[in-house]
């Protein structure tokens, strides 16, 4: 699985549709707008006639936290107020955490006069879930941690086998058994939606209700299937002050159109290590086999190609990686690395095809980036698949390593590494 990051409109927008299924008492309305560079103002209002009645909030919506603290939030405003933060802000750089980028997005609700402030999240591990609670939450919740509150729920059990009342502080009175429901119905919510990671820091009471004002949300990815009729709408975007190149781009696209799963990051565009490897398990093998012998600089980029993808995406897939690779030389040559664990149903044979195709195109290209390529693979049809290789590395005036099964994956790395650093 993979743990991904949604905006907090989003993880909002979730939580008043359906968090109501498992808590009656649960009125939070949801009133939220998102606002990017291509929304149009004056039709945001009309679509959402609260903006121009409540006093609002703005911040940045971009998976980053602590916007208070860097003066990025604007409290207490009316629509026009609004209007002018956010044409001073969309588009401004600003750095976070030692990483810089653009604010494209911003989040508008309604303020919420308040003077409580509680924090809960709920995360998952290897042997469960773990709730986390405190009556002191907001901006200085990490510098008072000693007060934060752990029940732990068991991978075999369920929150109605957790005392969590026993657990919650005595300074909470008589909102005790109030946030207990709440507490119950937001575990119910989290394991239904696909959650792997929940926080809201802070909630409040307002109005008899509990409201959330601050919300950080990651999904697991692998939940998409079974979800996509409440997931409907919803975004992955990508981390703060991570802009994806063309290559990406096209890469991403042409995995939303398989059943396949063709990923790519670019780490390092000038790097003389490229990888293509089959799997998203090989791939973390491989990339962290490579930073293990010392070479994390020289690692280009980071992806997988695995799912059973045809032969044109695969050809697809490896063209875009050779056309990165062979843009620029460099005085020590390059090394790819077409790599991969035992497939249990990828058809080797037809995939490698695809490499191929892409390995012949760029076959001028390879040479004249002094470019050297060692393979390995196993599964259906590998024999056949690594009989292609060999025979195009005969034809194809580049040198070509071949091993099967019978060699370990990573061995592959050391043998190309070991020749790299001469």
């Amino acid at each position: 699985m993979a743990q991904r990051g949604i905006r907090e409109y989003d993880a909002k927008r979730l939580l008043a549709k359906y968090l109501p299924e498992y808590l009656n008492e649960f009125s939070y309305k949801g009133d939220l707008a998102l606002v990017s560079p291509e929304t149009d103002l004056e039709e945001l209002a009309a679509a959402n006639p609260w903006l121009k009645t409540e006093r609002l909030v703005v911040k940045p919506d971009q998976l980053f936290g602590k916007r208070g603290k860097h003066g990025l939030v604007l409290l207490d405003a009316n629509w026009d107020g609004a209007r002018k933060y956010l044409k001073e802000n969309m588009g401004v750089e600003v750095a976070v955490g030692g990483v810089a980028g653009r604010l494209t997005h911003f989040l508008i609700e309604p303020f919420i006069p308040h003077r409580e402030e509680l924090y809960v999240a709920i995360s998952s591990d290897y042997d469960g879930d773990n709730i986390f609670f405190s009556p002191e939450g907001g901006i200085c919740v990490e510098e008072n941690w000693e007060k934060v509150v752990r029940i732990h729920v068991d991978v075999l059990a369920g929150i109605d086998d957790v005392d969590v009342k026993s657990k919650l502080p005595s300074s909470l009175a008589g909102q005790s058994e109030t946030v207990e429901k709440f507490i119950r119905a937001l575990y119910r919510f989290y394991a239904a939606m696909g959650f792997s990671y929940l926080e809201i820091n802070p909630f409040t009471f307002h109005s008899g209700t509990i409201v959330p004002l601050d919300m950080v949300a990651k999904l697991d990815d692998a939940e998409e299937y079974w979800q996509r009729k409440r997931w409907e709408g919803l975004a992955f975007p990508e981390p703060f002050g991570r802009t994806l190149t063309k290559e990406e781009l096209f890469i991403k696209d042409l995995d939303s159109k398989t059943g396949a799963s063709l990923k790519l990051t670019i780490l390092n565009p000038q790097g003389r290590i490229w990888t293509m490897v089959a799997g998203g398990g090989a791939s973390v093998i491989y990339a962290d086999t490579i930073c293990d012998l010392g070479f994390a600089r020289e690692m280009a980029n980071y992806g997988e190609y695995s799912g059973d993808p045809n032969t044109e995406e695969t050809y697809y897939y490896t063209r875009t990686i050779l056309d990165l690779m062979t843009h620029e030389k460099d005085p020590k040559g390059k090394v790819l690395l077409i790599g991969g664990a035992i497939a249990n149903f990828t058809d080797v044979a037809k995939t490698f095809k695809g490499v191929v195709m892409a390995l012949e195109e760029y076959q001028q290209k390879l040479q004249a980036a002094s470019v050297k390529i060692y393979v390995r693979r196993g599964g259906p049809n590998f024999e056949q698949g690594l009989k292609l290789m060999r025979e195009l590395g005969r034809r194809l005036g580049v040198p070509i390593e071949v091993y099967g099964p019978e060699t370990h994956m990573t061995r592959i790395v050391r043998l190309a590494l070991e020749g790299a650093s001469q």
